[in-house]
C-alpha cells in the first residue's frame, strides 16, 4: 500500500471535494481519497501494483480540475 497527497486547484465546495473523491476510489487499487478544501489537495492511499499515479492526475483532471 502506497500514499500520496496530491495537489488539485480548481476545488471550492463539497461538490468539488465529492467529484474529485468518487473518482479516484472508483479506479482499481485506490482504497481512500481524502480532499481538503483549505490546503487544495488529495490524500491517497493505493495499491501501487494495480495503480500508478498518472491514472490518478487522469482521473482527477477528467473532473475538471488541475492536478499540481
Amino acid at each position: 500500500m502506497a500514499t500520496e497527497t496530491i495537489k488539485v486547484e480548481g476545488m471550492s465546495c463539497e461538490h468539488c471535494k465529492h467529484a474529485v473523491e468518487s473518482a479516484l476510489t472508483n479506479l482499481d487499487g485506490v482504497s481512500t481519497a481524502d480532499v481538503n478544501l483549505d490546503q487544495g489537495n488529495v490524500k491517497v492511499d493505493f495499491d501501487d501494483n494495480k495503480v500508478a499515479a498518472p491514472n490518478m492526475y487522469e482521473a482527477i483532471e477528467e473532473q475538471g480540475y488541475d492536478v499540481k
